[in-house]
């Protein structure tokens, strides 16, 4: 395993300021990372080498469509999940391949991680038909169903009572399937989820139900919309409960599949807070002045990405040659995907009817 280096340091609580009133607020505080190396977890060298690939992939498509964001190629609303690739790479090699995934709006890396092209999920970014939700849902609608990714939700807390359903279905099906529900740290207030946990206790539902706390909910910071540490929020419930580093692959890896593995044997749910930080906005619109330029640059010095690549250079899992070679290609990929979702066909106006009833006739069928 390689040797800490001096920006680990960094996993300690970093103080900034917050609002006009002069108050200093604290950002997420992020646990120290796994010390394991990838052999001490179970994973081969494909494997780790196959978990830079996937990170890379989620940062090279969401900076690429960011530029055609910028460019107007699309509108609406676009939300990165730059910074927080960990999560959601060391969480789908944790779980089982039908495993269920469900999230909210910042989803273009699990659909990624889950079956969704970048062809599929450029296009659907563009609004095209050949877009993975046939582009009529664009950025907060990415979904694969097909390999167990209901989806991603535009409603803050709105998508957790689903993710209970899959799990309830799950169990009444006996299939040994665990449901993992990620939503934000602004949505821990929400009505909705005390009312999922709640159940999901009471009836042993075999659902994990994450909050990846990037440490701002919009432009408020954690400590300012919510009392006390999230994770704490499980005692309430009688809920097992974890919290561990967002911003390692392997320590999300690491967590996660001990987590699943418990969840799978004795068919009772958790509740676990990630500590990640996101490098961009909100949204494509927020200015971000409620965070400092010395902050940004802290975490950065700890990104996820670039973390991943050290290690597998140092402990000579890939040449350098070869990590330029797999970001040569995946770059290559995202500008293709970029021309195949220019020149995509939008839907045809008849595809507004399509998709919206079961065994129903169209409206615009009907006398």
């Amino acid at each position: 395993m390689a040797k800490k280096k001096e920006t680990d340091a960094i996993f300690t609580p970093i103080g900034i300021e917050s609002g006009n009133n002069g108050q200093i607020e604290k950002s997420v505080d992020l646990p120290d990372p796994t010390e394991k190396s990838h052999k001490d977890l179970g994973l081969s060298d494909d494997d780790a080498i196959k978990m830079f690939e996937q990170m890379f992939l989620q940062r090279r498509f969401e900076e690429r469509a960011m530029q055609q964001y910028q460019k107007g190629k699309f509108g609406g609303f676009l939300h990165l999940y730059i910074g927080q690739e960990a999560v959601s790479t060391g969480t789908v090699h944790a779980l089982n391949d039908d495993d269920d995934i469900i999230t909210a709006y910042r989803d273009h890396g699990w659909g990624l991680l889950r079956g969704v092209s970048a062809k599929s999920g450029m296009a659907e970014l563009f609004g095209k038909a050949t877009g993975c939700s046939k582009g009529k849902g664009g950025s907060m609608h990415f979904a694969n169903v097909e390999e167990h990714f209901w989806g991603g939700y535009g409603i803050v807390g709105g998508h957790i009572p689903i993710g209970g359903g899959i799990a309830f279905a799950n169990k009444y099906q006996e299939n040994d399937r665990v449901t993992a529900t990620f939503f934000g740290d602004g949505a821990v207030d929400q009505g909705a989820l005390h009312e999922t946990l709640n159940m999901s206790q009471l009836w042993n539902l075999p659902c994990i139900y994450i909050v990846e706390n990037n440490g701002y909910s919009m432009g408020t910071a954690a400590r300012r919309h919510t009392v006390n540490e999230i994770h704490e929020r499980a005692k309430g419930y009688g809920m097992k409960s974890a919290v561990f580093n967002g911003m390692d692959a392997l320590t999300v890896y690491e967590n996660m599949k001990n987590i699943a593995d418990e969840v799978r044997k004795d068919s009772k749910p958790w509740f676990v807070e990630i500590r990640t930080y996101r490098y961009r906005g909100h949204s494509m619109s927020d200015p971000q002045k409620y965070r400092t330029k010395e902050e940004l640059k802290k975490y950065q010095e700890i990104d996820p990405v670039e973390r991943m690549k050290t290690y597998l250079i140092d402990e000579k899992v890939a040449k350098k040659k070869e990590i330029e070679e797999i970001e040569q290609r995946i770059e290559d990929d995202i500008l293709e995907a970029i021309e195949f979702a220019d020149n995509s066909d939008f839907p045809k106006d008849e595809a507004l009817y399509e998709d919206m009833f079961a065994d129903t006739p169209h409206f615009h069928d009907r006398k």
